[in-house]
């Protein structure tokens, strides 16, 4: 169940930039929260993409 108030923590998606430009079908995104206070611009980390089968970098959409 999601906190209610204001708070600065929100939740964000995480994209795979590589899997984008592949051409293959499907997406790997993860969800995770970041501090809004402490990193206003958008995060930018390295995850494991499953259909990829290899770590790449994937940066938040939302």
């Amino acid at each position: 169940m999601a906190k209610k108030g204001k708070g600065n923590r929100v939740q964000i998606i995480m994209e795979c930039t590589e899997h984008k430009e592949s051409g293959l079908a499907g997406t790997s995104r993860y969800i995770s929260t970041k501090n809004r206070k402490n990193t206003p611009e958008r995060m930018e980390l390295k995850k494991y993409n499953p259909i990829m089968k290899k770590v790449t970098v994937h940066k938040e959409i939302k």
